[in-house]
Order: C-alpha cells, then sequence, then structure tokens
C-alpha cells in the first residue's frame, strides 16, 4: 500500500460502522449563573439501546466541562480524533436560544461520535466526564456523615458505571462499598449485605484487590448480625489472606476507612 492508500485505509476503519450500545440525548438545557457569570447547564440522558433500561439516568453539564473533555482526549487519542467536529467557542450570543439549540445538537453529535470509537469510549478520561462531579459530592456527603444524601448520588453514579463500564464491571466496586458502608451507617443491615453481595460478585476473580479483605469482614460482621452464613465468607478471607499475605504482613483498614480515602484531592 502507498502511504495514501494507508491513510485511506485507516480512515475508514476508523468510521467503521459500529452497534451502538449506549444512546446520549441532550434532552434540555437551563441557563444558570455564579458571582461571575451566567452560563448554560445541558441535562443528558444516557440510556442503553438494544433492550429494556429501566435505569435511565440523567446528569447536566456545561460547555466548560466538554471543552475541557476535549482537551484531554486530544492528549491521548489526536490522530483518532482529526475528524472530530467540536462545536467552538462563541465570544458573543453564546445565551441566544438559537445558539444554545445549535449546541444541544453539536455536543450531543459529539458524545455520540466519541463513543463510537472504543479506544475513547473506554478511556479512563471519557468515563470521568460521566461521573467525577458525582463521585466528588458523593464521597463529600459521605464524609460529612450524610448518607442518605451520598446513598441517592452513588447510586446514579452506579447505574452509569453499569452502562459505560462493561468492559470493565470492577471499577464499580468503590461505588458499591461506599452504598454498603452507607446503609450500614443507615442501620439497613439487609441492604448492605445484599450490595456487598454484588461488590464480592466483580471481585472473585480479583483476591489480590485492595478493597477484598476489607469487603469479606465487613461481610462477616453483616452476614453474623443477620443469622445468615458467614462460614464460607470466613473460608474466603483465610484462603484470600494466605495468598495475598506471602510472608508479608497485611495493613488492617477497615472497608469504611478505604472508601473515605477514596476521591480525596
Amino acid at each position: 500500500m502507498t502511504t495514501k492508500e494507508l491513510q485511506q485505509y485507516w480512515k475508514q476503519e476508523k468510521h467503521e460502522a459500529k452497534p451502538v450500545k449506549v444512546l446520549f440525548e441532550i434532552q434540555s438545557s437551563r441557563i444558570a449563573e455564579d458571582f461571575l457569570s451566567k452560563f448554560v447547564m445541558y441535562k443528558i440522558v444516557i440510556l442503553k439501546t438494544g433492550s429494556f433500561d429501566g435505569s435511565k439516568v440523567s446528569i447536566e453539564r456545561r460547555y466548560s466541562d466538554f471543552e475541557k473533555l476535549h482537551r484531554n482526549l486530544l492528549k491521548d487519542f489526536k490522530d483518532e480524533m482529526e475528524d472530530v467536529l467540536f462545536p467552538k467557542k462563541v465570544l458573543m450570543g453564546n445565551l441566544t436560544e438559537e445558539m444554545i439549540n445549535k449546541r444541544v445538537l453539536a455536543l450531543g453529535d459529539y458524545l455520540v461520535e466519541l463513543y463510537s470509537m472504543k479506544c475513547i469510549r473506554r478511556s479512563k478520561k471519557y468515563i470521568d466526564f460521566f461521573i467525577d462531579p458525582e463521585l466528588d459530592e458523593a464521597y463529600s456527603c459521605l464524609r460529612g456523615g450524610q448518607y442518605g444524601k451520598a446513598l441517592e448520588i452513588f447510586q446514579q453514579i452506579i447505574c452509569l458505571q453499569e452502562k459505560l463500564t462493561e468492559h470493565c464491571l470492577v471499577v464499580m466496586v468503590p461505588s458499591l462499598c461506599a452504598v454498603v458502608v452507607c446503609y450500614k451507617d443507615l442501620e439497613d443491615l439487609k441492604k448492605a449485605y445484599e450490595v456487598s453481595l454484588k461488590a464480592l460478585a466483580l471481585l472473585e476473580k480479583h483476591p489480590g484487590h485492595r478493597y477484598y479483605i476489607p469487603l469479606l469482614e465487613t461481610m462477616i460482621s453483616l452476614a453474623y448480625k443477620l443469622g445468615t452464613d458467614f462460614v464460607s465468607l470466613q473460608e474466603k478471607l483465610e484462603k484470600g489472606e494466605k495468598k495475598m499475605r506471602q510472608g508479608l504482613e497485611i495493613p488492617t483498614v477497615t472497608l469504611k476507612e478505604l472508601v473515605v480515602k477514596e476521591c480525596v484531592h
């Protein structure tokens, strides 16, 4: 192949039609303001396609959030994104109905275009765009003892992660464990145990994961209080500790201590 033919080949490969698994729709917008300026918040609805999705979830982002995402992705995927169109910044008229409507369409198309590229939709920078602000708020609420509010936000985050991280669901473990901690401190031990089972299922193939031992210790305590089987959990714990020890002392940290340390900047 000549250089030109090779470039054409990769261009074709890059734009090859792929089945869409997640649908992004900018459903609405609103003008917000802080002490410095006015800006537009765009409501993004994320929905799975191909089957009924009863867990439709939405987030709000402003143009500057999209702009930051674009800059960050270009650092890692400049070649892959050479043909991706991003709506340019305008100095005047960005709050007019006409401009907002144009951006609603353009930003929606932008998210779909990014998702069509496997390397991007699986990148941490892309996924962080959808969950980072909410994660910061959720952990802040948890550390402040606002367990009910934290629980509500974490449940939304988990819905997003289920849609966006099918390639590596183990990344949901910290969020699930945060939910366990919230339910436990709200004294809903049954729900805490149910969620911990989901987290453990994701960790079965990752016994070296930092959450594995603390989660099992919490589950044993919950199972004992609920009067359910904890012997099998105890066996998993002993097996996991033996595998991790390898002559070294295992650091003693509780699940709550581990969760509280997450997302600290």
